[in-house]
């Protein structure tokens, strides 16, 4: 049987994208769009998204169902590793004393980097508690919706 890599990696990526975009994140796919999501005043959730199917595939319910939540980000945008090499690499540039992670959550305040869940606090957990180490970041620097 013949599988072409190329057009399952497509059919991968854009079931990760649509699972992000359909819980209300906006895609930024361009530095310049990075820069003007993540300069906005109040609080930003960036989700590093990823087709890694191990963290990707618990990062990104986690990303659905945390902002149901009493305490939200204003803001809620996405970056994909990988896929979206300019706007990724841009978006790592705000996440001063932080490695890069993918797939990953920043938590941004009036364009400073507050907290991150890593790649290494999403890989090995349940998405139940990564929605709660969200909700907890949320907690702490978000007001009530």
């Amino acid at each position: 049987m013949y599988m072409d890599f190329n057009i399952y990696m497509n059919d991968v990526v854009t079931k990760a994208r649509d699972e992000i975009t359909q819980a209300g994140y906006s895609e930024l796919t361009t530095a310049e769009q990075v820069e003007e999501a993540l300069s906005k005043q109040g609080t930003t959730l960036v989700m590093i998204n990823s087709v890694c199917g191990c963290a990707g595939g618990i990062a990104r319910p986690a990303a659905s169902h945390a902002i149901h939540y009493d305490k939200r980000p204003d803001h809620l945008v996405t970056v994909f590793a990988g896929q979206d090499r300019e706007a990724t690499e841009r978006a790592r540039q705000f996440f001063e004393g932080y490695p890069p992670s993918s797939p990953s959550f920043a938590l941004m305040k009036d364009g400073k980097i507050q907290t991150m869940v890593e790649r290494h606090d999403i890989e090995g957990f349940e998405p139940m508690e990564v929605i709660g180490k969200l909700q907890r970041n949320f907690e702490e620097y978000c007001k009530e919706v």
